[in-house]
């Protein structure tokens, strides 16, 4: 064997890598283990914060040596195998910049008809459309305003030198798309500065091309709330000054009058333009004009003089001894609605504005409204631009505060602001919520301030972190998300291990049965090739998540295809009485290009699937092609050093290809294929018909990431009918926006999907939506909500894990599975074509490939009528994807043997000649389905919920992928044009004849 001493130097330098790579993990969990046994108590409940504590405080201490090199635990963490977290827990976000906010500031907050009309029109265009927002903004500008001026809207002091009255639109719009760039990076590089003093191990953070969108993964963490706080914030500080009791009295009687005018109105004609205004579409029973129609005194009086009667905005009112305007929690909606009315801001004078207290009087369910006074440009004086450095501290009542640095610029206006308010409050807002706002006593010269209020320690920490890294140049927006439970996360690893070890325990000892001491040297290879994955995904700084396991496990499946096909050709070359050096050396060599064609085409599937996939997919995508790679030179190179080193006594070795109860097996077949394929034809068509009409009427179960909504992993204390829960909540208020209820994992733990509120991607709409889903099924099934607990009493329920898509980025996730599954037929065409030269096997493949896809989706539909109901998503689409690359596999092996045969025999018995290649193949063929079955089915079996579908479809995939390469590929290269392929053929054989009577002439020679 030539080049063995490189393979052998190659294996043993991979081997040490990889030895090296995964020591170091396994290290990294006992460091790990050793910080959960710190951190649990007597009652194995687990304190998160103490485990990172520890964690923390190991950061950048030495705590492993090798070779004299001492390593951090921070180093170690950067080399070890990630796990993703699907398998350990921890929060998954996709944030969205707002443009609109850019794009505004950019115009000084022009109030110009025509150009806000723009902004609402391109946000809309924007939920169907993959173009940046700027060019969406453009768009709508010019139908809106057909010749329209943007530099009228533009041109102003803050863009003095960059835009004039005279600049063309073109010339705005770069500056437009300029600034809305480079806001977009500077709210990435903020956000990274957060995410990094957050204090979870691991982040990870990255932009998502040019959509504006970035996408961040927090292994570990147990408070989403607080997550989705620390990352939508602008933290946009300002310092206000905030009107006395004295100095708004006369816009708080402006207002009550008003107001007590538009009752009176909704009082005899509830359809007046403020009753419209207050009447949010999902709380009917809270309106204004339904409360005074209703005679609801609470709202307004009986008699309706509007000299003597308090309105709503006075009646809800709690003034406290300092002249604080206080509210309870529950009526903070009606007040924002008031406030926000048309009729109400005409009186509201612009020099004031309302803003609410970030916390409730503590104990006490209360809210105060502050009024502060706004300066003539609307822009507050002091801002938080001029902070340098905040940090933890305590206040003088020994509660934690946060006290900040300012700038000598900032001191200087620090200094001016407090000693022209002595006696007088000042109000430190954050985002428009009020953290504090204490009367001033003297004059503060050195910069220095503190706010305080009802802080905890995480609270104050979180807020230093936030004015240290700088707010964000424009509000951001969660529209992904998903919240994996370390439950959950636990029960991933264990079906995740289960599925790796019993599929490969099965395929090692069909291995050995069927190949005798060839089936152990796959084996080897097959170890080898794990092992491989692992280390180079270590290597690589990648993590394993659940969709890789998948990935792994199917790649114990195929790298034995590699073996077959060459365990096969010696096979073969041995019952033609081929001498042992000569079949084994003649078996690889023949083997060899189906090898490469089988591995490249399902190559290619991976890296589209990378390419364009999201989330899951991409961990997939990144294991099977590590797993392509590993296992083409495990079963090529590795194998054949040892079958050198098994055969050193030449054809006297002891070694065999089979044993005494597979010799022979699916050998010598003569069976008539190409016969059977109209009936083949007629029988996909009917298959695939029925799914059709099934799909056009009922439709296919849409997993939330391709339709947009919520889903909850929801755990109980006993087991619960999944049917019961659907009929109770969709009775409810989730009649209209429908409601998925399924068994997920056991039968104690369901998973909820919802459309409800889908267009609504706030974090109030979050809340809204679970708080409705605990009430009704606390409703349903007299049990109690119990937040973030791992150990359920009697009566009681738990959230483990939720996800939430929005209905724009579900688009975009459609659009992109649809892109791949175009661009992967593509190139699968190319490559058949360039490989096999010409255009009908590039067109039989195909044709295959659509074929097998349209049957598993039929499958899908049937099923569904049986109420076995698979969702189809972006793991879906892998699977689909991976079907393709895997069908096409067998696919490619039938037709190298079909040209080879050509080359051989001519075209004067064409159908005799497909027929022979197909009988030929046909044990590859089998084996290797029936290998690949086996643990797909096993991944099936113990996989767990979140992997079913993807297993179900990979079952159907391998049965049809299979059958598609017999009886549809094969077939259809014949019935495309028999006379042209064959006078190609006879061409293609004379010149092979040739080239091997040169080629011995040459030899002779010699």
């Amino acid at each position: 064997m030539k080049n063995k001493n490189t393979i052998v130097v190659l294996t043993v330098v991979i081997t040490i890598l990889c030895l090296y790579y995964l020591s170091i993990t396994f290290f990294s969990r006992g460091i790990q283990q050793d910080a959960l046994d710190y951190a649990t108590n007597e009652a194995g409940i687990v304190d998160q914060t103490k485990k990172q504590a520890y964690l923390d405080s190991i950061w950048k201490e030495p705590v492993l040596e090798i070779l004299g090199a001492s390593f951090t635990y921070e180093d170690i963490k950067k080399t070890e195998l990630n796990l993703g977290l699907d398998l350990q827990g921890g929060m998954h976000v996709t944030l969205e910049v707002s443009p609109v906010e850019i794009i505004k500031g950019l115009s000084s907050n022009s109030q110009d008809p025509d150009f806000l009309a723009a902004l609402d029109q391109a946000n809309e265009l924007q939920r169907n459309s993959q173009e940046s927002f700027a060019s969406l903004f453009e768009t709508a500008y010019n139908n809106i305003s057909p010749g329209g001026k943007l530099s009228r809207i533009f041109a102003n002091a803050a863009n003095k030198g960059r835009i004039s009255f005279e600049s063309s639109n073109s010339d705005v719009m770069g500056i437009i798309e300029e600034e809305v760039d480079n806001a977009i990076d500077r709210a990435f590089q903020i956000l990274r500065t957060r995410v990094d003093r957050f204090g979870t191990s691991q982040p990870n953070i990255q932009r998502l091309g040019a959509s504006g969108r970035i996408q961040i993964e927090l292994p570990g963490v147990d408070n989403p709330q607080r997550v989705r706080k620390l990352l939508q914030g602008v933290a946009k500080l300002e310092f206000w000054e905030v009107w006395n009791a004295n100095e708004i009295q006369q816009t708080i009687f402006d207002i009550n009058q008003t107001l007590i005018k538009v009752e009176k109105a909704a009082k005899d004609n509830a359809s007046t333009n403020l009753s419209t205004e207050l009447t949010p579409s999902n709380e009917q029973a809270n309106d204004l004009a339904s409360q005074i129609a209703a005679g609801d005194t609470t709202a307004t009086a009986d008699s309706l003089d509007v000299t003597n009667v308090n309105s709503i905005f006075l009646t809800l009112m709690k003034p406290d001894q300092y002249g604080n305007m206080l509210y309870a929690l529950r009526d903070t909606g009606k007040i924002n609605r008031v406030l926000k009315s048309e009729e109400i801001q005409k009186v509201i004078p612009r020099t004031t504005r309302f803003l609410w207290d970030v916390k409730p009087v503590k104990d006490t369910e209360d809210l105060v409204l502050y009024a502060v006074k706004i300066p003539r440009n609307g822009e507050s004086s002091l801002t938080g631009e001029v902070i340098t450095d905040a940090r933890l501290s305590i206040d003088e009542r020994g509660q934690p505060a946060v006290s900040m640095q300012m700038s000598s610029i900032g001191a200087k206006q620090w200094k001016k602001m407090t000693g022209d308010n002595i006696g007088r409050r000042l109000a430190a807002t954050l985002d428009n919520y009020v953290y504090t706002a204490p009367t001033v006593q003297v004059e503060i010269a050195n910069g220095n301030t503190q706010i305080s209020g009802s802080f905890t320690n995480e609270e104050a920490i979180d807020l230093s972190n936030i004015l240290k890294a700088g707010s964000l140049p424009a509000p951001t927006r969660i529209v992904e998300e998903a919240v994996v439970g370390p439950t959950l996360g636990k029960e991933a690893q264990a079906q995740g291990i289960k599925s790796i070890l019993i599929g490969l325990a099965i395929v090692v000892v069909f291995m050995m049965f069927y190949y005798s001491k060839g089936g152990l040297v796959a084996n080897v290879a097959l170890l080898f090739n794990v092992f491989f994955i692992l280390g180079i995904l270590a290597n690589l700084g990648a993590a394993l998540t659940l969709p890789g396991i998948a990935g792994i496990v199917l790649t114990i499946g195929m790298s034995i295809d590699a073996n077959v096909l060459i365990f096969e050709r010696i096979r073969e070359e041995l019952r033609n009485d081929v001498p042992l050096l000569q079949a084994i050396s003649s078996g690889y060599q023949k083997a060899y290009s189906s090898i490469i064609d089988a591995n490249v085409t399902t190559f290619l599937t991976g890296v589209i699937l990378y390419w364009l996939g999201q989330g899951p997919v991409k961990g997939f995508a990144v294991t099977l092609m590590i797993g392509i790679i590993c296992s083409f030179f495990s079963a090529v190179f590795i194998t054949r050093v040892i079958i050198t080193q098994m055969t050193k006594k030449g054809n006297e070795s002891k070694i065999s290809f089979d044993t005494p109860f597979t010799k022979g097996w699916l050998t010598n077949l003569n069976i008539d294929f190409l016969g059977k394929r109209r009936m083949a034809y007629l029988t996909s068509g009917i298959i695939i018909a029925v799914g059709v009409t099934i799909m056009a009427t009922s439709g296919l179960k849409l997993g939330v990431d391709f339709k947009g909504g919520r889903s909850y992993v929801v755990q109980f204390d006993e087991p619960m009918v999944a049917s019961d829960i659907k009929t109770n909540l969709a009775g409810g208020i989730f009649s209209e926006d429908g409601v998925e209820v399924k068994t997920y994992n056991s039968s104690n733990v369901l998973k909820i999907t919802t459309s409800y509120m889908v267009e609504d991607e706030s974090q109030e709409a979050d809340a809204i939506v679970q708080k409705t889903l605990t009430d009704g099924l606390a409703t349903a099934t007299g049990k109690n909500f119990v937040d973030g607990t791992t150990d359920l009493q009697s009566g009681q329920f738990t959230i483990n894990g939720s996800a939430k898509v929005g209905a724009t980025i579900a688009d975009d996730i459609k659009n992109s599975s649809l892109k791949s599954f175009g661009l992967s037929i593509v190139a699968i065409f190319f490559y058949i074509l360039i490989r096999f030269r010409r255009w009908q096997f590039s067109l039989g493949a195909i044709v295959a490939l659509v074929h097998d896809a349209l049957i598993v989706l039929s499958a899908f539909a049937i099923a569904g009528l049986f109420g076995i109901n698979f969702e189809v998503d972006q793991v879906f689409i892998g699977a689909l994807l991976t079907i393709m690359g895997y069908s096409i596999n067998d696919t490619v092996v039938v037709f190298d043997r079909i040209r080879e045969n050509l080359q051989l025999k001519g075209s004067r018995d064409l159908i005799g000649t497909f027929n022979s290649s197909i009988n030929s193949t046909i044990s590859r063929t089998l084996i290797t389905s029936m290998t690949t079955l086996i643990v797909v089915l096993i991944l099936f079996l113990f996989g767990g919920e979140v992997l079913r579908g993807f297993s179900f479809a990979f079952l159907i995939g391998i049965l049809i992928g299979t059958y598609s390469s017999v009886f549809v590929a094969t077939p259809i290269v014949v019935d495309l044009t028999k006379k042209t392929l064959g006078a190609a053929a006879d061409k293609e054989r004379d010149t092979a004849r040739a080239k091997a009577s040169a080629k011995a002439a040459a030899s002779a020679n010699q």
